[in-house]
């Protein structure tokens, strides 16, 4: 469980000092509650205060929460070596969670309206990006088991009354650590080494 803002102020550090030999990495982890509001984030999306801190940071997208039980993956990549542009990242990182959702036979999808992945209509995994010099951090958060009210405080990434969802909920019966290998491991297919069929 880390802290939001150091962990944020780390992968600026890490992007800002990189140079062309510098790996990418994936960081997993969890955070304690947190709302996070995008460099287009409105106050009014915040619905209700509930003393849960609200920190304002450098990624696109409206407001979203973070909380235990939530697996986040960071993504600092050179977008560079894979060729990739905004778009096609977002549907990469999209198309990780679908494929580790269908492995359990849960059918999701990507929206192009309101990027993140989504049940029946529910969101489930939120993502957002900030690309500096060809270079990404931040990245996306995935729903697995934790408490979902903070949810109902806000308008999820600007769109009000929209219905989140978690693996739990899903029947899924694989915890934080079996979900954060899966996700690793379906995002380096995707992203690292390039494949992209559904």
């Amino acid at each position: 469980m880390l802290d939001y803002l150091p962990t944020w102020l780390e992968m600026k550090e890490f992007t800002s000092s990189r140079t062309q030999n510098s790996p990418d990495e994936i960081w997993l982890l969890q955070h304690p509650p947190v709302y996070t509001q995008g460099v287009a984030g409105r106050p009014e999306h915040l619905l209700h205060d509930n003393n849960i801190d609200v920190v304002r940071i450098d990624r696109g997208g409206q407001i979203t929460y973070h909380g235990p039980g939530q697996i986040i993956a960071y993504l600092l990549l050179d977008m560079r070596r894979y060729n990739l542009g905004v778009r096609e990242l977002v549907r990469r990182m999209e198309g990780s969670v679908i494929d580790l959702l269908k492995d359990y036979h849960i059918s999701a999808e990507g929206r192009t309206d309101a990027p993140g992945v989504y049940v029946n209509g529910a969101k489930i995994a939120a993502l957002g990006l900030k690309i500096k010099n060809g270079c990404c951090y931040h990245g996306l958060s995935l729903n697995v088991h934790m408490d979902l009210t903070p949810f109902s405080m806000i308008n999820p990434c600007g769109y009000a009354g929209l219905k989140v969802t978690q693996t739990h909920d899903l029947g899924i019966t694989d915890g934080i650590e079996v979900l954060s290998r899966c996700l690793a491991e379906k995002l380096q297919t995707r992203i690292i080494e390039g494949k992209n069929d559904h």
